[in-house]
């Protein structure tokens, strides 16, 4: 405490004993205590950061481990998946060019490649397409089995026109889309040309309903003249699929504009690779062939005319797939990482992680390698293996803890400046603490602490005084602050429990007051098949909900739903029929004839349908029809409500479900409260089910999402 500041116990300071009284030699004790503290204080600030030095570097070693464990269990995962199995049995020099191209071994013995789905799944799972930067892709291997025949396959996608199919009989090869493959081998080349024959059967609808393309590609061997009669290669087999969607989703599909995705599959025989499979003078199997990275395939796609190609597998730009070197992207400094295959007398892989050194004070790096870490010195190495069709690999990653004293150095290097303004802190501290500070501070946070407990009670109320410490200082102004908005969170409070109060008894009384009436219509229908039961019974469900509640939101929220088994396909039919007795005009429901069951709340349901009724009422076109759809889907039933009109803004249709959000002007004047979507979609999920809303081609449709039940 320092001079000029009112003793406890003196004239002037209220609420203490007049005549308690301080020693006079107590303000140096405190000083000297004071003195003593922050002394110690910046002792331990020194013996703090040394802690944190050593314990830094045990959970950073600790920490590196387990990071070297993740690497490495990543780093298998990657080669155990088919795509790593493709780089260990293909392994390929760093920067080698992606063209041209030459055939890869698949993780698999061979490709069902007059199955599109399967090619695509076999080429996409290996990782072995080329990619193109016109978004064209090709993939050229051969299978890991020799008995699966002495076949390279190619495979890929490129944009394209409309297909022209080549006519029966027709001499001229370059009045239809054709493709040109040339092998060039062991001094040889061999050259192929496939024209396009579309099946007239193999038509495919596409998702966006458009039909779909799929042809046969008949080879025949390049160079040499065909004549009527000229046979095609037997073992050349070739399919070409083509989508019936534009890849521009705004283009029309009839126009000739309209580019579209194809995908072709060949089957390139080679004879040359049967010869070899048997080597008599060796008297073993050779597969893959030896010279299998000298070869190179060449694939054109040529459309009707003599222009250029559509796509040439030898166009630049071309990127390679995945290979073994790209696993140093994973490695860390200092981190080594070997593949081999067992057997062999060479690494298949050998590469180190690279990265800038840390820079630090040399002082700081030899006391950050004094620290003692169990284990420290300990080298770090993990080991692997992959088995693959062809063999097994080991895999070796091993650390480097030097990364680890790099790191920490950096670290320790902002530390120490962290530390030095510690310990000025700590001195300004010191020279400050005789100032007036601690006991204005001391009585702040008591009182402060107070408001705490005074806010936390039932009424959320507080009262505490803090005049006596406004003043021209930052305290001053903190506590002329905190006064205020004291007395300013107070009368929100009560505002608040006062609104609340009246909400609750404005519900009270609109409840009562219409539930007399609805009791007394109901005992005048009380016949089970009088259609007008069913409405006043949902307007008794509506009244119970929001009676006694604070407001509508939270009203729906707390519902409870009875769920019951519901046939949905009489339901809608009932809904639909009954339309036009809530003024909803022109209901049309489209049956898919059959029972559909489904668990639901029966009035819940038909007042989620009945809201968005009447909401696309309000906003259809003039004389246009509402469609109401119930189709079947996996495992679930879809209800579609679509109306003719104008479109809801995309970044509204998810915010029209929100409480309150309605597109009518003076919207609580006309009725229109933005509750209808709410409480749809929260009795959707109160039965298990979704609601949401999309635009269409005319106007806007409502999909209401509910599970099956068991029939």
């Amino acid at each position: 405490m320092g001079r000029g500041e009112v003793t406890p116990g003196a004239p002037g300071w209220p609420g203490w004993p007049t005549d308690w009284r301080l020693p006079v030699r107590v303000p140096l004790r405190l000083r000297l205590f004071f003195r003593g503290v922050f002394l110690l204080l910046a002792l331990a600030t020194l013996a703090m950061a040394v802690g944190v030095l050593q314990e830094e570097k045990q959970l950073g070693y600790r920490n590196y481990q387990d990071s070297l464990r993740k690497t490495q269990a990543q780093i298998v995962a990657r080669l155990r998946h088919p795509t790593g199995q493709l780089a260990l049995l293909n392994p390929r020099a760093s920067g080698e060019a992606a063209t041209p191209l030459r055939p890869l071994v698949l993780p698999f013995s061979g490709v069902d490649f007059d199955d599109k789905t399967k090619v695509q799944q076999a080429v996409e799972m290996a990782g072995c397409l080329v990619q193109y930067p016109d978004g064209s892709a090709l993939c050229v291997a051969v299978g890991n089995n020799p008995f699966a025949g002495g076949f390279i396959y190619v495979a890929g996608s490129f944009a394209s026109g409309a297909l022209v199919s080549h006519a029966s009989g027709d001499l001229n090869f370059s009045a239809a889309h054709r493709v040109r493959v040339s092998v060039q081998m062991r001094g040889q080349t061999y050259r192929w040309i496939a024209l396009f024959e579309a099946l007239a059967e193999g038509g495919t609808v596409g998702p966006s309903g458009a039909p779909g393309l799929r042809g046969r590609l008949t080879g025949y061997v390049d160079g040499v003249p065909i004549v009527h009669g000229t046979r095609n290669v037997r073992d050349f087999r070739g399919w070409l699929w083509q989508d019936g969607r534009c890849i521009d989703e705004a283009a029309d599909p009839a126009q000739p504009g309209c580019m579209k995705r194809s995908f072709l599959s060949l089957r390139l025989p080679i004879e040359i690779f049967r010869d070899a499979l048997f080597q008599p003078e060796r008297g073993r199997i050779v597969w893959p062939p030896p010279d299998l990275g000298q070869i190179q395939v060449r694939l054109q796609v040529l459309a009707p005319g003599e222009g250029a190609a559509l796509f040439d597998s030898d166009a630049p730009g071309a990127e390679p797939p995945f290979a073994l070197a790209d696993l140093g992207e994973q490695l860390l400094p200092g981190e080594r990482l070997r593949i081999r295959r067992q057997g062999a007398a060479q690494d298949l892989l050998d590469i180190t992680g690279r990265g800038g050194e840390a820079a630090g004070l040399r002082w700081l790096d030899s006391l950050i390698r004094r620290l003692p870490v169990a284990g420290y010195d300990a080298p770090l190495a993990l080991r692997e293996f992959v088995a693959t069709s062809l063999g097994r690999y080991d895999i070796e990653l091993g650390g480097d803890v030097r990364s680890v004293n790099k790191t920490l150095a950096a670290v320790a290097t902002r530390l120490m400046w962290f530390v030095a303004a510690m310990l000025a802190a700590v001195l300004l501290a010191w020279a400050l603490i005789e100032l007036r500070i601690i006991r204005r501070i001391t009585l702040l946070t008591r009182r402060a602490a107070s408001v705490s407990s005074g806010v936390r009670a039932a009424d959320g109320l507080t009262q505490v005084d803090l005049s006596d410490l406004r003043g021209g200082d930052e305290l001053g102004v903190l506590a002329q602050g905190l006064q205020d908005l004291l007395q300013r969170v107070n009368e929100d409070a009560r505002r608040a429990q006062i609104r609340a109060a009246q909400e609750k008894d404005q519900w009270h009384a609109v409840g009562h007051e219409i539930m007399s009436p609805l009791q007394s219509l109901l005992a005048l229908h009380g016949d089970a098949d009088d259609p007008s039961r069913r409405y006043i019974s949902r307007m008794q469900q509506a009244v119970r909900v929001l009676y006694g509640q604070a407001s509508p939101s939270e009203a729906f929220a707390s519902t409870t739903l009875q769920l019951a088994p519901l046939q949905l396909d009489e339901f809608l039919g009932h809904v639909a029929a009954n339309a036009d007795a809530v003024g909803i005009a022109g209901v049309q429901f489209e049956s898919p004839g059959q029972a559909v069951p489904v668990r639901a709340d029966e009035y819940s349901l038909e007042d989620v349908v009945t809201h968005v009724l009447r909401n696309a009422d309000r906003h259809r076109r003039p004389g246009t029809p509402i469609t109401l759809r119930l189709r079947l889907g996996a495992g679930e039933a879809l209800v579609e409500i679509h109306n003719q009109g104008e479109f809801i803004a995309p970044e509204m249709l998810d915010k029209i479900f929100e409480y309150g959000v309605s597109d009518q002007p003076d919207s609580a004047a006309e009725g229109h409260r933005g509750q209808g979507l709410f409480v749809a979609r929260t009795y959707m999920a109160k039965m298990g089910g979704t609601i949401a809303a999309r635009n269409t081609a005319d106007g806007v449709s409502f999909e209401l999402r509910l599970p099956r039940a068991a029939a």
